[in-house]
């Protein structure tokens, strides 16, 4: 991992950039990006992460003229984020002699997997690879109404927080929009939810004909009830230290013509950067998890080290001030229960004080602390826990108590730290060969 006290050398022809972090901007590698797209050492251009606008440009660039540009984009936007092919020649209401041309250009990139784990409970966790060679991990977390994909927006992480193993990572640096909306797709890949049939017969463009399979009937194309419902953007790193690239992945997701997934089912969770808070709600729009952890100022500063740079008071301001937060809508606050250190009645009943005093729409998620190697925090008591729950209930707030997912492949809250470097490479690759075969 790069020392985020030291300035890393970058990419050829690419020096550092900046990253806010909680006392000082962090330095680290800025991605080698030709007009905004990673390239590969093969030449071609990666689609994923690009709107329907860009792919039009991209497409005049390489020679089609403004017309055709404009209406290849269209159809090739809507079998990337709607269809979730991976291949140009998957593509059937394009001409067979246009696929080729596409794909001696472009590519439909995914994250690389490097390791893929099954808990017990049904979470799966992947450890995932960038073209560059870093990883992060994202996790799939499967219940009986819904199915919640936790997603990553950062190479490691800048925020140190004390009770997280994630925060134990220097940050390598920040993922693209082609990495944050590749995850999604690659969950959809994994759990075969993208739709089925085909919808060629809705794009006539007069320009050349479709090849319809025989074996396909127009008007046979379904949309399967999905397990994957919902988007939490909790995974590795700090979404608000990423704010474009995370703005513009969850605008494709959230777009009716891609993935399609409802701005209600998506919360984005920050430790509390406040400047882009608001334009958070205002630019994205999705619902607010703030990692709050603690009632006083002294032990925050300790466990949630950007307190010291945003405070409790102003933070919670700023949630007062979110756009679109209301009864319907609440927001919510995520506290880690350890023990002898913010889990007292008195914390409990100072909780429900903040959060009245600011007139907070709230619901309060208390997570029971995971515990991994080397921590410095114990987990509180059940007992103690169902007390601090009681109390916060009694005023007047919800509080219920998160179930741990995921404990024994440690993906659950607080445990994603990629650990890839422990293992060797024909390793990886023989248990990513066996689990797939586990599952099918």
């Amino acid at each position: 991992m790069t020392d985020a006290n030291q300035t890393p050398s970058g990419p050829s022809g690419a020096g550092p950039m900046p990253i806010p972090g909680h006392i000082d901007p962090v330095p680290v590698p800025r991605p080698n990006l030709v007009e905004g797209v990673t390239p590969r050492e093969d030449g071609r251009l990666d689609l994923i992460g690009l709107p329907k606008k860009r792919i039009a440009e991209m497409f005049e660039t390489a020679g089609l003229d403004a017309k055709a540009a404009k209406l290849r984009a269209k159809q090739v936007y809507h079998w990337l984020y709607h269809r979730g092919v991976t291949e140009f020649e998957a593509m059937t209401d394009i001409a067979k002699t246009m696929r080729p041309w596409l794909a001696e250009r472009f590519v439909i990139g995914r994250p690389e997997i490097v390791e893929a784990q099954h808990s017990s409970d049904g979470t799966r966790k992947w450890l995932l690879r960038t073209a560059d060679a870093h990883d992060f991990e994202m996790v799939f977390i499967p219940d009986a109404d819904r199915g919640t994909l936790c997603v990553s927006s950062q190479v490691g992480c800048t925020l140190n927080c004390r009770f997280c193993h994630t925060g134990t990572m220097r940050l390598v640096r920040n993922l693209t929009v082609g990495e944050i909306v590749g995850q999604v797709m690659l969950a959809r890949d994994a759990l075969g939810e993208w739709p089925k049939g085909r919808m060629d017969f809705s794009f006539g463009d007069g320009i050349d004909g479709a090849d319809v399979a025989d074996d396909e009937e127009e008007g046979s194309y379904t949309s399967d009830g999905r397990l994957l419902t919902n988007i939490v953007m909790m995974g590795m790193g700090e979404p608000l230290y990423n704010f474009d690239n995370v703005r513009d992945a969850l605008k494709l997701v959230m777009d009716g013509d891609g993935l399609a997934l409802s701005k209600r089912r998506i919360t984005l969770s920050t430790s509390g950067v406040i400047p882009q808070m608001a334009r958070c709600g205002e630019e994205i729009g999705v619902n607010l998890a703030v990692s709050l952890h603690a009632v006083t100022k002294d032990v925050r500063d300790e466990i949630v080290p950007v307190n010291k740079k945003y405070g409790i008071e102003d933070l919670l301001q700023a949630c007062a001030d979110y756009p679109g937060a209301s009864n319907a809508r609440r927001i919510t606050f995520e506290y880690v229960m350890l023990k002898d250190k913010n889990d007292s009645d008195d914390d409990a009943r100072e909780l429900v004080r903040l959060l009245k005093k600011y007139d907070l729409p709230a619901k309060v998620n208390l997570i029971p602390f995971n515990p991994w190697p080397g921590a410095q925090y114990e987990c509180s008591t059940p007992e103690r826990i169902k007390s601090f729950s009681e109390i916060v209930f009694r005023g007047g707030i919800s509080a219920p108590v998160r179930t741990p997912r995921g404990r024994d492949i440690d993906a659950a809250c607080g445990q994603l730290k990629t650990a890839a470097e422990k293992k060797s490479r024909a390793e990886l690759e023989r248990l990513y060969a066996e689990k797939e075969k586990e599952l099918g």
